[in-house]
């Protein structure tokens, strides 16, 4: 892929999109009904991340590494994981075999569900609620690839060097706000406020919000105007700002 890394896109997979379903899970009822039984996923990448997504009573979280998942995912090589999410390599359980009906049945529609949100048909968008929960996701995907970049991308790290310790919050009008903190200079996206918040950027509403991730609206020129509102220690939201430039070229 141009202009990308196997490795820094292998940690874009499993932290950012598949690391949405716990956040779909709570948006949409049909993958919470998918999420309904007692099941551990994990994807452990040879030379890249290894996570655990675990499944139950419609919910779902993510963990690190893969200790005692129920359903275990070896992959040879982050291009090859990078495949697996692709949709062009087939993963092959070392452990779990009794549960492949709930990894190719269950997980399987829960991640048919997660890209029709991501990468929505024709007139979707034209449904409000589906609008709301589609920009919601695309939020969570965009702050958690952003954390994963600037922890292993050349580019994204060059940024995150520069961004002292404390949290960013990312807000859009009414809605909940997720985090983007650092830690010596490594990220984590955080979904529950934190106690150092010294950042904001804060757009007018969902609409807007929409219409920047997909590029229709300029954001510099948002901030000019007052529909986007940055605040706080600028010099962090301006690193960030350049470390969300390399994630649009991750998931164009």
């Amino acid at each position: 892929m141009k202009n990308t890394e196997e490795r820094a896109m292998a940690f874009v997979n499993l932290y950012a999109v598949l690391g949405a379903i716990p956040r779909l899970c709570e948006l949409d009822a049909d993958a919470a009904a998918l999420a309904d039984q007692n099941v551990s996923i994990g994807f452990d990448v040879k030379g890249g991340p290894a996570a655990t997504l675990s499944f139950g009573g419609g919910a779902c979280r993510l963990s690190e590494g893969t200790a005692g998942c129920r359903i275990r995912l070896p992959i040879s090589s982050c291009a090859r994981f990078n495949g697996v999410v692709a949709g062009t390599v087939t993963p092959i359980p070392s452990r779990g075999f009794f549960k492949l009906g709930f990894l190719l049945k269950n997980f399987g529609g829960i991640t048919k569900i997660l890209e029709s949100y991501l990468r929505p048909a024709p007139g979707a968008l034209e449904d409000p609620d589906f609008f709301r929960r589609s920009t919601l996701l695309t939020r969570h995907v965009l702050v958690s690839a952003a954390a994963a970049l600037g922890n292993t991308d050349t580019v994204a790290r060059a940024s995150a060097s520069y961004i002292p310790d404390g949290s960013a919050e990312i807000a859009i009008g009414g809605e909940d706000s997720v985090w983007l903190s650092c830690r010596d200079h490594r990220l984590t996206a955080v979904f529950s406020r934190p106690d150092d918040v010294c950042a904001v950027m804060k757009f007018r509403d969902v609409h807007l919000a929409r219409d920047i991730f997909d590029g229709r609206a300029n954001s510099v020129a948002c901030v000019g105007n007052g529909d986007v509102r940055i605040g706080g220690m600028i010099p962090m939201v301006d690193n960030i700002n350049r470390i969300f430039d390399r994630v649009s070229v991750y998931l164009a």
